[in-house]
């Protein structure tokens, strides 16, 4: 009999997903050339709309800890704004997604908080989890996530985050799931980790309208 399983539940170590799925970490430039190879510029407008979003981030957040709704509306909505991606095509937030493992005797279920489609390739995948967690607690179910790409043959990207810090992931589902990680960028630190998250957001935006 089939076995349903929340995702958070079935993969709660990164051990857990490279086991369960075959990931193999490539650790290499040429593999993850979009956070390697020359960004695309930010105009001063871009940066002083940066500058904007991030005071208005610190005066929140030195409250106390924010809740990921809050984090979507105050950081992650804006940078998506910025970047382009509520440009056409259209968004499709708060997908269920089903994810079937183990020859169809197991299913992951579990939801994502926002997916951005352009003609049915999976863009990006953003999990946000309270500011009081590491973004790597989120690591293992954001690769899990990125296993339902439809287009198994094309790079799917994620965007990881908690707010204060920001890690990038790519991933090529074709024969063994290979994935990489970007440094983490902390925009709770610095406005120029900002400015460079934004430019690897639009240098995707860039490139999934060329595929």
């Amino acid at each position: 009999m089939t076995q349903t399983k929340a995702i958070t539940e079935a993969i709660t170590s990164l051990a857990d997903a490279e086991n369960r799925f075959g990931f193999v970490r490539i650790e290499s430039e040429r593999f993850s050339r979009e956070w390697c190879e020359e960004l695309p510029a930010l105009s001063e407008a871009d940066k002083a709309n940066l500058d904007v979003l991030r005071r208005r981030y610190l005066y929140h957040r030195a409250s106390g800890n924010l809740l990921e709704g809050t984090v979507m509306l105050l950081l992650v909505s804006p940078l998506l704004a910025l970047a382009g991606f509520y440009d056409p095509p259209r968004i499709k937030a708060e997908e269920s997604v089903d994810v079937v493992v183990d020859d169809g005797e197991e299913i992951l279920r579990g939801r994502i908080d926002v997916l951005v489609l352009q003609d049915q390739f999976w863009v990006m995948v953003l999990e946000s989890k309270k500011t009081t967690l590491s973004v790597w607690s989120a690591l293992p179910q954001a690769l899990a996530y990125l296993m339902a790409n439809p287009n198994p043959n094309l790079p799917v990207f994620g965007m990881v985050t908690n707010g204060d810090d920001i890690l990038f992931v790519k991933m090529l589902q074709a024969g063994t799931p290979q994935y990489d990680l970007s440094r983490v960028f902390a925009p709770f630190t610095s406005a120029r980790e900002l400015y460079s998250v934004l430019q690897i957001l639009k240098w995707f935006g860039q490139a999934v309208t060329c595929m």
